[in-house]
């Protein structure tokens, strides 16, 4: 372990890939979204719609979580410091706490408490949970709709 270990943010390669998988789901599910919602408005089926509900609530969650990571990526060391220094005050900083779920950069004090640093912003987090809230429910709707015609 060197003797920075306690204070390694997020690790770079994942951000990177996060940012890279995110943004190309997020149009790709977009566009899946839209025109399931065309074929629906055409098919009048509730099965049609709740899918296009569900696909486009998937890509509204990764979207939104999307945005959360790619303040992570323009947040550098600089930033990391200062923005921990903000948010302990006159305690010690003895490290970092960084988090991808849910998604949070914090920073640890040498009384063991950890606070957040003002990094993503507070909205992420929530919209984040209730569009997942949201994805997952219309999801489980639509695989009840399709077992419902298989019969």
């Amino acid at each position: 372990m060197s003797g920075d270990a306690p204070f390694e943010g997020h690790n770079p390669a994942v951000v990177l890939l996060l940012i890279l998988f995110g943004v190309i789901a997020t149009a790709w599910l977009t566009v899946r979204g839209i025109r399931l919602l065309v074929r629906a408005r055409t098919a009048r089926t509730t099965r049609a719609s709740l899918t296009a509900a569900a696909t486009l609530a998937w890509a509204a969650l990764i979207g939104m979580y999307t945005w959360g990571v790619l303040h992570l990526f323009l947040f550098d060391d600089t930033d990391q410091s200062q923005a921990c220094n903000k948010a302990v005050g006159t305690r010690q900083l003895t490290g970092y706490e960084p988090s991808f779920i849910p998604l949070s950069f914090g920073c640890r004090t040498g009384d063991g408490d950890v606070v957040e640093a003002d990094v993503i912003p507070s909205y992420v987090n929530p919209a984040s949970a209730v569009l997942a809230v949201c994805a997952v429910t219309l999801t489980g709707f639509t695989r009840v709709q399709a077992k419902e015609k298989q019969k």
